[in-house]
């Protein structure tokens, strides 16, 4: 008998090929029959007309940091919701584990840092997550059986550093014991199933105390020896970033790059890969990592998002401004000091300036204040700018957008919630993107989920996607879109019998409605654990969600299903060569 049997849905299978009608019968988690509409005659103990539906492989989001919001949310929300039926975990170089028993005060240190670089609530970290392991795969055993959705973890390099350096991770290069017991604890973390390892050389990544966070202050032969012992291992990646990620790579990063993919042997994916027609450098010069992977015999992925994803700035809270070269030391002052700078006309000119240089690499595009858009505001001074769009009420009072922004700022003690428009929502730079899909080795995904809660919401990308290729610009058809959101990132992470719709598969599945597949505007609700906010977004025309063939999400609603899987390393992903 089978447990579920969904009718006459139209069938994108994840490969690529032309859509089908077809009933698909569920048994034991997988997909057990797939059969011309009305012939599979075999009894069900449920069954759904999924007449004028499209029937998909659940959602792969190949980059998210859901490791803490799984303990106090196992439906990794909103991801769980948009179709998002396996998140890749553990990016960055950020993990919740290792952690030295000898040391109880690194779990705090973990939160603080948490909280600084991926702009996690720190009352959510404190008080929604058990914090009862020290080794990787007692992390991962604290997760098992009690998530939504299958969820697979790197190992942090900066975790593996703390454990075994201490305070002298930051700072300091480990002795040759401390890196062969660096080494140990990361053969041992990837035998409990971690996919691999993931680190960051970027210098917008700083700790809690603001200083450099630990993978920083690694040197390529730490790097090079890590990544080698991720290929001794079945079914595992590396994941990595530089400064480069963010603008264009210098040579001495490709260098890295190239060392760390064929040291392995296993392919490298890096987020994310900016595409602005205005700056027509940037892809060629972030792909040329790629290609000289491949002449080495290694591969390196570049992922990048299939949508624009609003992210909201402040002047009173750490935000992407604080990245600007030279801003981090204005916007770190207290409010009234803060204020008294920001008026200063000479003090806004070299903000200015810095904002504009080539220093400020991608964050340049955050200096056209003009284009912000004014979110919330607090003050009667500040009564009816809602909604409005700076140049609009610069020219009104006769100022310059930024003295304008700062001013209105300043009225609310620096609360305003502030909005930049896109630079790059412009036709050429979305046939860019179209063009840039088309590389081998570039990969839709970078959503942060999990991460820069109440700065932004990329979990939705997957709907939002599939509705501007049904109904907006078009640029690729549904089949093609939805291989992009599925089989591609299944076949990079070598993920066993996932990422599509055939006999035999895990029945990880999206039944949606193509006329209302879509993404609703962000908003910000306090459903963290601490009353604590985040930006969150509603799926429209979700009709399902199942994992493992259980139903999880009924028209954008959570069931309290938990039948997700902890992908461990071997067990559940295959090793994927650099030549695939």
């Amino acid at each position: 008998m089978l447990d579920h049997l969904i009718r006459a849905a139209t069938v994108v299978d994840g490969t690529g090929a032309p859509s089908y009608v077809a009933d698909v019968g569920l048994r034991d988690g997988r997909i057990a029959v797939i059969a011309e509409p009305g012939t599979a005659t075999e009894r069900a103990r449920s069954v759904e007309d999924a007449t004028g539906l499209v029937l998909a492989p659940g959602f792969v989001d190949p980059h998210t940091h859901y490791d803490a919001q799984l303990f106090w949310d196992p439906y990794a929300t909103p991801s769980l919701n948009h179709g998002v039926t396996t998140v890749v975990g553990g990016n960055c170089g950020f993990t919740l584990a290792p952690l030295n028993p000898k040391r109880p005060e690194d779990a705090d240190y973990t939160r603080r840092m948490m909280s600084k670089v991926e702009g996690m609530s720190l009352v959510a970290l404190e008080e929604g997550a058990p914090w009862n392991w020290h080794s990787f795969g007692e992390y991962l055993d604290a997760l098992d059986g009690r998530i939504a959705v299958n969820a697979g973890f790197m190992v942090g390099h900066c975790a593996l550093r703390r454990h075994v350096m201490g305070p002298d991770a930051i700072g300091g290069r480990p002795t040759a014991a401390q890196m062969d017991e660096m080494l140990r604890l990361f053969h041992e973390a990837m035998d409990a199933g971690a996919w691999g390892l993931s680190t960051t050389q970027s210098s917008t990544h700083s700790d809690g105390d603001g200083k450099p966070v630990a993978s920083r202050h690694a040197g390529p032969d730490e790097l090079i020896a890590l990544s080698r012992a991720v290929g001794e291992h079945e079914g595992t990646q590396i994941e990595a970033i530089v400064a480069g990620c963010l603008d264009r790579f210098s040579d001495e990063e490709i260098d890295l790059f190239v060392a760390m993919t064929t040291a392995a042997g296993r392919p490298l994916n890096w987020n994310v890969l900016t595409i602005d027609a205005a700056v027509p450098e940037r892809v060629p010069r972030q792909l040329q990592a790629s290609e000289r992977a491949r002449e080495a015999g290694g591969r390196i992925v570049a992922l990048t998002m299939p949508i624009l994803t609003p992210m909201n700035m402040s002047l009173g809270t750490f935000c992407a401004l604080n990245l600007i070269p030279g801003w981090g030391e204005i916007l770190g002052l207290p409010v009234p000091e803060r204020i008294a700078k920001l008026r200063d006309p000479a003090v806004r000119e070299e903000m200015l300036r810095r904002a504009h240089s080539p220093e400020a690499g991608v964050f340049r595009r955050l200096a056209t204040f003009e284009r912000y858009v004014i979110g919330d505001t607090y003050s009667p001074a500040n009564a009816g700018l809602t909604g409005r769009v700076v140049r609009d009420i610069a020219a009104e009072r006769g100022t310059d957008a930024f003295s304008c922004l700062v001013e209105i700022c300043a009225a609310d003690e620096l609360r305003t919630v502030l909005w930049p428009m896109p630079t790059d929502n412009d036709p050429a730079s979305w046939e860019l993107r179209r063009r840039t899909w088309e590389h081998p080795d570039v990969l839709l995904g970078g959503s942060d989920a999990g991460a820069h809660l109440d700065r932004m919401c990329g979990a939705p990308y997957t709907t939002r996607f599939l509705g501007d290729c049904l109904r907006g610009r078009r640029l690729v058809g549904l089949e093609q879109a939805v291989r992009m959101l599925t089989d591609d990132p299944a076949r990079l992470f070598g993920l066993r019998e996932r990422g599509r719709v055939a006999e035999g598969y895990h029945a990880d599945l999206v039944l949606f409605d193509p006329e209302r597949i879509d993404a609703g505007q962000a908003t910000l609700v306090h459903d963290l654990p601490g009353d604590s906010p985040r930006l969150d977004s509603r799926a429209m025309g979700v009709v399902s969600v199942r994992v493992g063939g259980v139903e999880t999400i009924r028209d954008d609603h959570v069931t309290g299903a938990l039948p997700g899987r902890l992908l461990r390393s071997g067990r559940d992903t295959r090793t994927v060569g650099t030549k695939e």
